[in-house]
Order: C-alpha cells, then structure tokens, then sequence
C-alpha cells in the first residue's frame, strides 16, 4: 500500500505524537481540576463553575492579543513555553496539597493561569501546522488526523482519569498531565522543519492588526458562520458537560470511574467520525456533511434529558447522548479547521485562528459559567432541560448558514 507524503513528513509525525500524548494528559486534569475542588473542599455548583470558567475564560481576554503576537513571532518557541508553564503549575498542585498548603482559592489562579498557557499553545499550533504540512492538498488530513488523536484521547483519557482519580485521588492524578507535556516539550525540540520568515516591514500596532483579523474572520460570510456557530456548540457542549458533571456526582451519586466510562465510552463517537470524516467528504459536498454533523452535535444533549428507569438504561442513554454529540464533532472539527486554513493566508493565520478560539473557548466559559449558575438556581437536571432546548434552537441558524451551500474548499486565499 502506497503511503501518503504527509505520512512520510517525520516532523508532522513528531508534532503529531507529541501532541497526541498531551490531549491524553489534559483529559485527565479535564475531570481531576474540578472533582479536586468538589472532593478536597466541598465545593459547590457555583464555584466548579468557575473553576471552568476560569480555565477558560483567557479565551476570551487574551486569544486577540496573543494571535496578533504570534503573527509576529516563530510559534515554536511559543508552544515550548506554553508547554513548560503547564507542566510545572499541574505538578505543582498535588505538591501544595500533600504539603496541605492547598486552597480552593490558589486552585483557582493555578487553572486560569494553565488556561493563559493554553491560549498561547492554541493559539500558536493551529498556526503552525500549516508550516509543517506545507501543502494545502494535505489540509483535510492533517486536520483529520489531529482530529483523531484528540477523540482517542476523549475515548481513552476520562476513563483513565476515573481510574487514577480512584487510585490516587484527584489531585495526585494531574502528575500525570503534567507528564503529558514534558513529553510534547520533547517532540517539540525534535522538529526541524523551518518556519515562514515573520515579516517586520508592514509590522504596525497591535489594535491595527487585532482589526485586521477581525475584519478578515467577520468579512468573509463563511468563516463569520463557522466561527458564530462555533461559539454556540462550544456554549451548549461545556454547559452540557459541566452540569451533567454536576448533576452525575450529585444527585446521581456516579463514582468517578462511571462518570469517566460514560465520558470514554461515549467519545468512541468522536474518533469514528474523525477516522471517517475524509472519506464522508470525499463522497459527500463539504456543506452537507457539516450541517448533518453540527445537527447530531447539538441535538445530543437531548437524550440527557429524556434518560430515566433502572440506573442501567440511564448510563446507556447518557453515553448514546454523549457518543451523538462527540460523533457530529469529530466530523464538523474536520471540516471546520479545513476551511479554516484552506480560506487564510499564513500571514493572517494566527489572528484568524485567535478570533476563532476567542469566540469557540469563549463560548466554552460562558457555558462553565452558566451552568454553574443554572444549577445553583433550577438544580442539574432542570438546568440540563435548559441547555437542551437551547441547543435544539441552534439548527435553525445551522440550516440558514451559508457554510451548507459549500461543495469543497476554496480557492488559494487572497494574500492579506
């Protein structure tokens, strides 16, 4: 069987591996940051909330400052900064907290500060895999791929993250992200591959090019409905996510190791639809294949909602929900990050992808945000009937969207 180029390009390879292995570790600070706060200080529905606001929340403060500044500078060395910063804060927490110097205050300032260098490294790889794929020919896969690794570390890592949090307790189980990111701080340092040279002589302030690139994202019809969109799934998913956290350990009491098989279980969905994503758009037109993906997203949380009887036929209908939701995104994610790059000149390429993560981690915050409120005042489960309904809204604006009329990616973009 004949390989691909992009199979032969070892740096890809190298990046690819390593950042398989930190999606992995981030899954499981994903489930350990708050059932830390929930387990080591009693902590209540307003406050898991924000502690995923706050992880998020620099997504929506700094990702347009820090996309102009990755324009201007080699993403690599961002990425290994990034990487360290993340390393050392999540090592440093089960640290304080056998040490019993740990507060749910400097818990807090610890997950948004990881989640500053999270807005770095975001924001700088999505610019930088371009570089290392080189032709846009290998966009889809290379998007694909990634894609990949990111659902079989939705698969793999909750589970994990229940069985170690079991083990060891929840703050114990972070040494393990942290580990995850020593190991992509190594990968990067075995890359190679040039990147563009950053071009000083059109350099002007920040607020300029910050407008720039949001007149590029909101001037182009498409991006501006991928990236609106976006920040409504976004919304819905980590609403959907928290408060079913909120609602699972709370009043259901699920131990950490169901809530972590139900979260592995049902992101099998997430890397089929990746491992499928490239062969559905080769048969299918970009455009339909993203409105029946971004539909099964948003009307997953519903069958959270409808789930009741023995507790068996719940955890099943709570994984078939979880598995719809991840499905349409392994698909939609493809799609989405291939046009992304497909309609954006490298120049443009780290301001778009910040107006992108402001917007998409932004709605990601609000959501944390949310629920923790919802729950606080309606509780979990009438909460989660809120979020559902308001999911099930969205298609309306998904079937006006102009992204369902595209057949496949567009022409090389006009230079910025």
């Amino acid at each position: 069987m004949t390989r691909t180029p992009l199979l032969r390009n070892r740096d890809f390879l190298t990046f690819w591996f390593g950042e398989s292995v930190s999606l992995m570790g981030t899954q499981v600070t994903t489930l350990a940051l708050p059932l830390t706060a929930i387990t080591a200080f009693g902590a209540t529905d307003e406050q898991v909330g924000l502690l995923r606001f706050l992880q998020l929340v620099p997504f929506l403060g700094l990702a347009l400052l820090i996309g102009v500044w990755t324009d201007r500078l080699r993403r690599k060395p961002l990425m290994l900064i990034a990487n360290l910063v993340r390393m050392a804060l999540l090592a440093l927490v089960p640290v304080l907290y056998w040490f019993d110097v740990l507060t749910l205050g400097l818990l807090l300032g610890i997950a948004c500060v990881v989640g500053v260098a999270s807005v770095l490294f975001d924001v700088s790889w999505m610019s930088y895999v371009p570089a290392l794929v080189r032709d846009r020919e290998h966009y889809v896969e290379a998007s694909a791929k990634l894609s990949m690794s990111s659902s079989a570390a939705d698969v793999a890592g909750p589970g994990l993250a229940g069985a170690l949090i079991s083990a060891v307790s929840a703050p114990t189980a972070l040494i393990v992200n942290a580990c995850s990111y020593a190991v992509s701080v190594f990968s990067l340092l075995l890359i190679r591959t040039p990147e563009p040279r950053v071009r000083n002589a059109v350099r002007r302030n920040a607020l300029a090019e910050l407008r720039d690139g949001l007149s590029w994202v909101f001037g182009n019809a498409i991006l501006r409905a991928l990236a609106l969109i976006g920040f409504c799934c976004n919304f819905s998913m980590i609403t959907v996510w928290t408060m079913f956290l909120l609602y699972g350990t709370n009043d259901l009491r699920l131990s950490p190791a169901t809530l972590g098989t139900v979260f592995a279980t049902a992101s099998v969905g997430g890397l089929i639809g990746a491992m499928l994503a490239g062969r559905i758009i080769r048969r299918f037109s970009l455009g339909r294949v993203y409105l029946v993906a971004q539909t099964a997203l948003l009307l997953g949380p519903t069958l959270i909602v409808v789930a009741g009887g023995p507790r068996p036929v719940m955890v099943a209908l709570f994984i078939l929900s979880f598995f719809t939701t991840y499905l349409g995104l392994g698909v939609a994610g493809v799609i989405i990050v291939s046009l992304r790059q497909a309609s954006t000149p490298q120049a443009m390429m780290g301001r778009m992808t910040a107006v992108f993560r402001t917007l998409l981690f932004g709605g990601g915050a609000l959501g944390g945000l949310a629920a923790g409120l919802l729950a606080g005042w309606l509780g979990a489960y009438g909460a989660l009937i809120v979020a559902a309904v308001a999911s099930a809204c969205v298609v309306v604006g998904l079937v006006v969207s102009p992204v369902v009329k595209v057949r496949s990616l567009p022409a090389e973009p006009v230079p910025a």
